[in-house]
This record gives structure tokens, C-alpha cells and sequence, in this order.
């Protein structure tokens, strides 16, 4: 005999479906929870001019208001032959300056078991690239060999080709490496290699946005569980005159090689070279690990301009979106934020609306008035192209870490075009304290791509992200023993 079917108002039936439905929110609700997870910053590596090849000594520069801009150094090439004031003369650039590192060639083949006949191939900013997400690491307290055969990711943003370039220049000098030793998605490639990392491995090239769009995409990795560890950056080397005579003739360029960022002088701005790096784990998943935490990545949007006024013209309306989608995301509002680290290129048509589309949302924004610093790290080190975002993202983590908001170089009077009166904004001139609390201390980056791609990334301190992991350890790490090598 069969046991009767459960009819409408059986009280068992009805405990299941609850329970089930109950079961059914829990699974969403932590979908959703990891969704938004907070990423925490774990490990910071770069290699920027002007003596910025530690966090460190890149924060004393900072606080130190160094102008890392200087004449194109004479092992790039001959200024001579190539210079000319006159924007129109063929062939010619009238870029005089740049900010550029020194001895960038300088590699160790053996030491990442590479050969040296290929590594003489292999672009520069791969080798670049290797050592400083390998400081990165380092930094992180993360070992080769613990992440060998892991899901750990790596997105790079890189757009520069000037050494494969050169190459392509002289035919006979072409070999076995040249192809991949040149190509941009070998970047990231190269260290998943080496290190036997198993998650994916990219590069993005949405010209200057494209280290922070690498940001963006290591977030939404680590989020959906397609990497437990992410290693996103950028980097850009000015190797070839042809390509710098290239960008002169199409591109603003500040005849006197400074990025005026939001002042009357505006006039361009300067090319720039390095890299930046940074380890990203799950907020709970570092804390968990006892991890450093250098900031905290609450939320980060990309988008496109679509049809605008022009291919390469900025548009307001598509940064606006960005920057709430993002706030959105981070769960914040525009007046939390104290300090924004803009796109600011320092040219007379982009500041402007740049500004417009900040000031409506970060300067503007209803709730309590406390200020918020405008600033612009290529007031320091001109603009580093694909590595702009990050170095962005390594100045706020650094400023967020210590407190204080550095100054913006080069500003004298306000663009006549831009207005602040009555906002929160403000341009500072001299490193000040940042006065909120480490729980209420949030920043944000920007980055703009010449092609119409977006980006913005909101970040707090660690402090910032507690309530939302109240249940994991006040100070992670504090109880656990740590091994001092020494060499």
C-alpha cells in the first residue's frame, strides 16, 4: 500500500518548502555577499622615475614633491636628429622631455631560468614586468613555490611596442624569439609560465585605461571564485623615436614636458615609462591567511563612450556613469570620498570636463562637507600610458596606508574653464593629513582610455572594510609566530 501523496495544507509539506526557500536565500544572499566582496591589497611592486622602485621610496617621493620629468636621455636616442620645436616638421618630434627610467635593459636571464639569447629578444618590459611582480610578491610574503600549480591569476595592461619596433626595423637582426619576445599578451603569459600559475593570464589594451581595466578584470575573478589569488598591473617603456614622432604629431604634448594637471597653463602633457604591481586575495581570504594589507578595492566599474563627439574625445556623461556604477558597487556615496586620483593629463579640453563630471558627483554631493583633494600622480611622473591607472592605484593605497594626501605638482592658477567654488573639491599644493578617521578613510582612481574606455576604482583602508567582516579577526595575523631570515 502507497503511502498518500502531501496535500496543500499538510504541515510537513509546508516545513520543507520553507526550509527549501530558506536554504534558497541563504545561497543568494551569499552569492551576492561574495559578489561584492571586498579586495584586499596585499602586495605593492614598481619601478617608477624619479627613484620609486620600493613602495617606500615611491611614497617618500611623493611626499617629497619629486619632478621625476628630464631631457630624453641620450641611450634613447639622439635628440638631436629627431627634435624640432615646429609641431609640423616631418619627422621630427617636439618632445624634448619625458620621464623615463634608468637602465632599463639591465636584466638577470638566470635568475627566472631564461637564456640569454632569448632574453636579448624579449621585449624590456617583460623582463620588467617579471621583477616587479616578483617584488610584488615578495611584498605580499607570497613564494614561487607556494603559488606553483594554483589559480592564481594575472591581467596586465600594455599597449607599448617600441622594441618589437626596433626590431621589425632591421630584418636581419630578427631570430627565433623576436615574435613572442615582442608580443604584449606573452607580458602576463611569461610569469604564469614561469611560476606554473593555472588561472587565466591576459593582457588588456584599452590604451590609457588599460592597467586599471587589468584591476577591474582581477577583481571580478577573484569575486566569481575564477582565481584565489590575482597579480593585475601595468607598465610602458619609450624605446623608439618613430613611435614618440608618431605620438607628437597626433597627440597633445606639453612643449615644456610637465602635466600642468587642472591649471590656467595647461597645455598636454609628457610621456612617461615604468611599472606598477599589485597581489589581490578576497578580503576574507587574506585576513584568514594573515595577509599584509596595504588598502581595500570595495568597487570598481568599466565602461565605453559609444558614439560621442568624437573617436578619441572625453566624454562627460559615460565618466559620470562609470564613477556611480562603481560607487554603487562599493556600497558608498560621492561624499565619503576624501581623495580622487583623476585621469588629469593636464590638457585644456580634457581637465575641464573631467572635473565637471567629478564635481557632480564627489564635490557636489549631499551629506557631510568634509573636503576632497583633486590630485594627479602625472603631475610627478608625466603619463605612463598603459601603466597610468596603476600607478594611480599605488598612490592612493599608499596615501590611504599613511594618512596623508600628497600635493599636486605644477598648479598655479585654476583652469578658467574649471570651477570649484562652493564644492568639496580642492587642488592641494602641499602634502596635508588626511583628518578622517582610518574607518571613514575611502579614495578613488580614474583612468580614461584615448579610444573611449573607461575606468574607475573605489578603495578604502582595511578599516574601512571591517563592518562588513565583523566576524573575522580585529588584527589579523597578530597571534601568529613569523620567521626572520636573515641574509
Amino acid at each position: 500500500m502507497t503511502a498518500p501523496l502531501p496535500t496543500a495544507n499538510d504541515p510537513t509539506l509546508l516545513k520543507r518548502s520553507l526550509d527549501a526557500l530558506k536554504d534558497l536565500r541563504a545561497r543568494y544572499e551569499a552569492l551576492e555577499s561574495r559578489g561584492r566582496e571586498p579586495i584586499a591589497i596585499i602586495g605593492l611592486g614598481c619601478r617608477i622615475p624619479g627613484g620609486g622602485e620600493t613602495p617606500e621610496s615611491l611614497w617618500k617621493m611623493l611626499r617629497g614633491k619629486v619632478d621625476a620629468v628630464s631631457e630624453v636621455p641620450a641611450d634613447r636616442w639622439d635628440l638631436s636628429r629627431y627634435y624640432d620645436p615646429d609641431v609640423a616638421a616631418p619627422g621630427r618630434m617636439h618632445m624634448r622631455y619625458g620621464a623615463f627610467l634608468d637602465a632599463p635593459d639591465r636584466f638577470d636571464p638566470y635568475f627566472f631560468g631564461i637564456s640569454p639569447r632569448e632574453a636579448e629578444q624579449m621585449d624590456p618590459q617583460q623582463r620588467l614586468f617579471l621583477e616587479v611582480a616578483w617584488h610584488a610578491l615578495e611584498d605580499a610574503g607570497l613564494s614561487a613555490k607556494a603559488l606553483a600549480g594554483t589559480d592564481t591569476g594575472v591581467f596586465v595592461g600594455a599597449n607599448g611596442n617600441d622594441y618589437l619596433q626596433l626590431q621589425l626595423s632591421e630584418p636581419q637582426v630578427l631570430g627565433t624569439y623576436s615574435l613572442v619576445g615582442g608580443t604584449n599578451c606573452i607580458i602576463p603569459n611569461r610569469l604564469s609560465y614561469l611560476l606554473d600559475l593555472r588561472g587565466p593570464s591576459m593582457a588588456f589594451d584599452t590604451a590609457c585605461s588599460s592597467s586599471l581595466v587589468a584591476v577591474h578584470q582581477a577583481c571580478q575573478s577573484l569575486r566569481n571564485g575564477e582565481s584565489s589569488t590575482a597579480i593585475a598591473g601595468g607598465l610602458n617603456l619609450l624605446l623608439s623615436p618613430v613611435v614618440s614622432v608618431a605620438h607628437s604629431k597626433g597627440l597633445p604634448l606639453a612643449p615644456d614636458g610637465r602635466c600642468k594637471t587642472f591649471d590656467a597653463r595647461a597645455d598636454g602633457y609628457v610621456r612617461g615609462e615604468g611599472c606598477g604591481v599589485v597581489v589581490l586575495k578576497r578580503l576574507s581570504d587574506a585576513l584568514a591567511a594573515g595577509d599584509p594589507v596595504w588598502a581595500v578595492i570595495h568597487g570598481s566599474a568599466v565602461n565605453q563612450d559609444g558614439l560621442s563627439n568624437g573617436l578619441t574625445a572625453p566624454n562627460g556623461g559615460a565618466q559620470r556613469a562609470v564613477i556611480r556604477k562603481a560607487l554603487e558597487r562599493a556600497r558608498l556615496t560621492g561624499a565619503e570620498v576624501g581623495l580622487v586620483e583623476a585621469h588629469g593629463t593636464g590638457t585644456s579640453l580634457g581637465d575641464p570636463i573631467e572635473v565637471e563630471a567629478l564635481r557632480e558627483i564627489y564635490g557636489d554631493a549631499e551629506g557631510e562637507r568634509r573636503p576632497c583633494a583633486l590630485g594627479s600622480i602625472k603631475t610627478n611622473i608625466g603619463h605612463l600610458e598603459a601603466g597610468a591607472g596603476i600607478v594611480g592605484i599605488l598612490k592612493v593605497a599608499l596615501s590611504l596606508k599613511h594618512g596623508v594626501i600628497p600635493a599636486n605638482l605644477h598648479f598655479q592658477a585654476l583652469n578658467p574653464h574649471i570651477s570649484l567654488d562652493g564644492s568639496r573639491l580642492y587642488v592641494p599644493t602641499e602634502s596635508t593629513p588626511w583628518t578622517d578617521p582610518a574607518e571613514r578613510r575611502y579614495g578613488a582612481v580614474s583612468s580614461f582610455g584615448a579610444g573611449g574606455t573607461n575606468a574607475h576604482v573605489v578603495l578604502g583602508t582595511l578599516e574601512s572594510a571591517r563592518p562588513g567582516v565583523a566576524s573575522l579577526p580585529a588584527v589579523a595575523g597578530a597571534e601568529r609566530a613569523h620567521l626572520l631570515v636573515l641574509s
